[in-house]
């Protein structure tokens, strides 16, 4: 892809993150708060075992891979992921509307929600909700 072309297709990228982002009345999450988060759970990746997100742009669930080891520091950058998803795109931050920490991992695999989110609120303040199936980060709100 030329450069000029790889340009024009990272531009409009922004707008449509920007478009959607637009229709959210409360973003509870910024770049800086995100770096936080994910060295948290990185250093914590023996307790965190898999967890889902919803980019604001659709409906569909991808799982996001993150994992201790020398490549960590390229894996991310302060304001997305490189290609360490399920959609196997860059991802940015500001386009993902919650997190799912579920609490089945597969049917002999469980994750302690109650770890997860102390894990969490040892950052600071999240807008988090937890039922029976797990714990949900929200990063943006109708």
């Amino acid at each position: 892809m030329s450069t000029k072309k790889a340009l024009r297709y990272d531009n409009q990228w922004k707008r449509e993150i920007e478009k959607e982002v637009s229709k959210f009345s409360q973003p509870f999450m910024s770049n800086s708060k995100w770096v936080k988060l994910i060295g948290k759970l990185v250093e914590h990746n023996d307790i965190i075992l898999k967890i889902l997100f919803k980019k604001i742009q659709h409906e569909n669930m991808g799982e996001l891979y993150l994992a201790d080891g020398p490549d960590f520091g390229f894996e991310y950058w302060h304001s997305g992921f490189e290609l360490n998803n399920s959609f196997n795109r860059p991802l940015a931050f500001n386009e993902i509307e919650y997190l799912v920490f579920p609490k089945i991992v597969d049917p002999v695999t469980h994750q302690d929600i109650k770890a997860i989110e102390a894990i969490i609120q040892s950052i600071g303040a999240f807008c988090l909700e937890s039922d029976e199936n797990g714990l949900k980060l929200v990063c943006y709100r109708k």
